[in-house]
């Protein structure tokens, strides 16, 4: 079970991993916590009247794309209303997630846990010093709880029978694959856009416990990413600028922190499922 903040966030994020496992015949559930209504038309071929007018429709119709495109099961909405970028309008509005009851807002997920029975969460980081939205900020911090929870028939006694997740995994960028990435743009000669801010962002590197390898199915990213025409521009470099068999080439990994688990697992992992036993859910 994967939780996301946005429409967009499940096809930048460890599309590839979910594809790998659901190929090997595991299910995976996709939580949205938002409709992605503060998010801009980012495409200007997509910038027109009946896009604008119909936005949350539109960008439903892009999640439902990507969701196919990477091969999650279902995709459950939080219902919760975009916060926007940090000291925007949108921090206030009283549906956004930012605004949200806390208990509240661990509950609806604790029952989508209860309800699916995932082996395996990923989440977002403790650290977010690189992007502050308080929309991923708020899911990192009611997915820590919700781990707990779920499995307390003591919490949300409404909310399903008590199912105890056995891993809870943090999805991360590394300074390696930017690194990579940046050298493959070079060694092609290739403008890179990666510039000196990259560089100067935290390494969190030395937290990595999992790598993911997923070069056989690096490319169901950019299928993901371009189901959502309204925010991704096809022409954008940032996430099309180096061809998809380069960059798999150049770094064919996902990268992964163990935060917490409940089952043994050794100080390198190269499968999610380790101490897992067969036939487990994502």
């Amino acid at each position: 079970m994967c939780i996301h903040a946005h429409p967009d966030d499940e096809a930048s994020k460890g599309a590839p991993t979910i594809a790998k496992y659901v190929s090997m015949g595991h299910e995976a559930s996709l939580i949205c916590a938002t409709g992605g209504e503060e998010g801009d038309i980012l495409n200007a071929a997509m910038d027109r009247p009946e896009i604008r007018e119909n936005l949350h429709e539109v960008r439903m119709e892009e999640l439902a794309n990507s969701v196919k495109a990477i091969g999650y099961h279902e995709c459950v909405m939080l219902g919760y209303r975009d916060s926007g970028m940090p000291d925007t309008d949108g921090n206030t509005n009283s549906d956004c997630f930012a605004q949200a009851d806390f208990d509240e807002a661990v509950g609806r997920f604790v029952a989508e846990i209860r309800r699916f029975r995932p082996h395996v969460i990923i989440t977002y980081a403790d650290d977010q010093q690189g992007y502050q939205h308080p929309d991923h900020l708020m899911v990192h911090d009611i997915s820590i709880p919700a781990f707990d929870r779920a499995g307390d028939p003591a919490w949300y006694p409404d909310a399903g029978e008590p199912w105890k997740p056995l891993k809870l995994y943090y999805s991360m960028w590394t300074r390696a694959r930017i690194t990579a990435w940046h050298a493959k743009y070079e060694e092609l000669g290739l403008e890179s856009p990666y510039d000196e801010k990259w560089f100067e962002r935290p390494d969190m590197d030395g937290r990595i416990s999992t790598k993911i390898e997923i070069e056989e199915f690096y490319g169901v990213r950019s299928k993901a990413l371009l189901a959502h025409a309204t925010q991704i521009d096809p022409n954008e470099k940032f996430w099309f600028g180096l061809p998809d068999v380069e960059a798999a080439k150049a770094y064919p990994f996902e990268d992964f922190v163990l935060a917490l688990s409940r089952v043994p697992s050794g100080q390198y992992e190269t499968d999610l499922l380790e101490g897992v036993d067969g036939g487990a859910k994502f």
